[in-house]
């Protein structure tokens, strides 16, 4: 629902609604604590502005607030609230992540899938293996797969005389990107050089009779295949609603059949992304009339002919998506890509690249003491200050041009809903976790200015309290997220008011 508002009433009144590290080098600090700035007698506007310390208060967050804002071009900090206090950042780190991809790959840079023979093809045979090599493409889906095998049957093979092979050694092989999180979260898949369907099969079960049919299909837009690696099996019991066993080389889920009601669907993460994305493209050389064995997995890329490739779009393309959808498999692999092309050696895991990230912030952005553990801001290990935030994203912004990658976010009024053709324009990144929130961006004000910011809340005595079955959906979890959420509409629209001109 969207209602409109004058510009005036606006900036009259939407931080008052809302009330239901160190800094870059050369920047001048704000006080410590958020005081009210001087205004002129008759400027009604800024004076009814409550002090950003009410609306923290208001919030009833517990834990810890950080915020600071900035003007962008000057440095000039205009406000603070515990600024080094250092919070996990969730999923706001993508777009330092976002920034560290573009500067080292490049925002033409593109991922490849290769289809290699290892010998040469003769009267239609591949004297040899047939390999699907990844690039580490984190946007590889079944209809690309398919592309790839109708390709290979374009080239003339129609059978070969070794094994079919998959290679993910572009990037490390990782199972998850947090171990904390459930089993079950598609937003906690594992990572591989060779990744498919973001590394998610997906589950959906229908009510048959007294019973369910259930199917595991590595489902894209054309095309469904059934896939083995993973299998599901229902099981008489209440709790717990999922399990997960790695057994006989394959992911082994149950269900709890009472918890399935009529019907329904769901993304589940594969663990074995190399495995996976093999058997699909088994499937799909097969309905090209190419027979091969079981995929093996090579332990190291093969020599031989490029027989087809899939590119995928450019970076630039990939992180806009990202930072939109906030896909946690996408910032961890060109994380990676990142952190092998700027050391020109495959990290042993994510908290290595992210070292190698937290390195490059120094040296390109000039902030220090970032403690990032990963790419995507879904470890909750991850610590950055709201000072630090906004140095990166004044870095990004004035360097590498992040600001038109960002995601327009809306204002909104107490009830949370959005406020149509407001006079402040805000890009920005957001990032939750139980009981973490985060909101980092610009601010473009009615006058030209535009301010950086970043603001993150975390009770990490409460989020740290859940065991790892509740971490999915923990109780008072949406409360805290919306009392988070409208504190930071709050913040801006404050911001709104008290850092423009004054207008004509």
């Amino acid at each position: 629902m969207t209602h409109g508002i004058s510009r005036r009433a606006f900036l009259g009144g939407v931080a008052g609604a809302a009330l239901g590290g160190a800094a870059s080098p050369g920047w001048a600090r704000a006080p410590e604590t958020s005081l009210r700035p001087v205004a002129r007698s008759d400027d009604f506007r800024k004076r009814i502005q409550p002090p950003a310390e009410a609306l923290i208060e208001r919030a009833a967050l517990d834990g810890e607030v950080g915020f600071a804002v900035a003007r962008l071009h000057s440095g000039e900090v205009l406000e603070t609230h515990s600024p080094d206090v250092s919070l996990p950042p969730a999923s706001v780190a993508k777009a330092l992540t976002a920034g560290y991809a573009l500067d080292v790959l490049g925002p033409a840079h593109h991922f490849v899938t290769r289809v290699i023979a290892t010998g040469p093809v003769k009267d239609g045979v591949v004297q040899g293996d047939l390999v699907l090599a990844g690039g580490g493409d984190p946007t590889l889906d079944t209809d690309a797969l398919a592309g790839l095998a109708a390709a290979v049957s374009a080239a003339g093979v129609t059978g070969l005389t070794g094994g079919l092979k998959v290679w993910g050694g572009a990037l490390p092989s990782l199972i998850g990107i947090d171990a904390s999180q459930p089993d079950h979260v598609g937003y906690n898949p594992s990572v591989s050089g060779l990744n498919l369907n973001y590394n998610r099969v997906h589950f959906e079960w229908r009510k048959a009779g007294s019973d369910y049919t259930v199917t595991m299909q590595a489902r894209s837009a054309a095309h469904r295949p059934d896939v083995r690696v993973a299998r599901m099996d229902l099981i008489d019991r209440s709790l717990p609603v999922y399990t997960y066993e790695d057994k006989l080389g394959r992911d082994n889920w149950t269900v709890a059949r009472g918890a399935l009601g009529d019907g329904g669907a769901r993304w589940l993460p594969i663990k074995k992304p190399e495995a996976y994305a093999g058997e699909v493209f088994q499937t799909l050389l097969a309905a090209q009339g190419i027979k091969t064995g079981k995929p093996e997995i090579a332990a190291g890329l093969p020599g031989g002919d490029e027989l087809a490739r899939h590119e995928s779009p450019p970076l630039r393309v990939i992180l806009r998506d990202m930072l939109k959808w906030s896909t946690n498999l996408t910032a961890e692999v060109v994380g990676l890509a990142a952190s092998v092309a700027r050391s020109g050696a495959v990290p042993a895991s994510l908290q290595a690249s992210a070292a190698e990230m937290n390195a490059w912030a120094q040296e390109k952005l000039g902030v220090g003491g970032l403690a990032l553990v990963d790419h995507s801001g879904l470890g909750d290990q991850s610590r950055v200050s709201a000072m630090q935030m906004m140095g990166c994203l004044r870095g990004l912004r004035m360097k590498m041009g992040i600001k038109p990658l960002l995601k327009d976010m809306p204002l909104r009024d107490s009830r949370y809903q959005v406020i149509e053709n407001a006079p402040l324009k805000v890009r920005a990144k957001t990032g939750t976790l139980n009981f973490v929130s985060g909101l980092a961006g610009f601010v473009d004000l009615p006058d030209g200015t535009e301010l950086v910011f970043a603001i993150f809340a975390a009770d990490m005595p409460r989020r740290d309290a859940l065991t790892k079955a509740q971490r999915e959906r923990p109780e008072g979890g949406r409360s805290w997220n919306s009392r988070a959420k409208i504190l930071q509409q709050g913040l801006i629209g404050r911001w709104g008011v008290l850092y423009e001109s004054d207008p004509v």
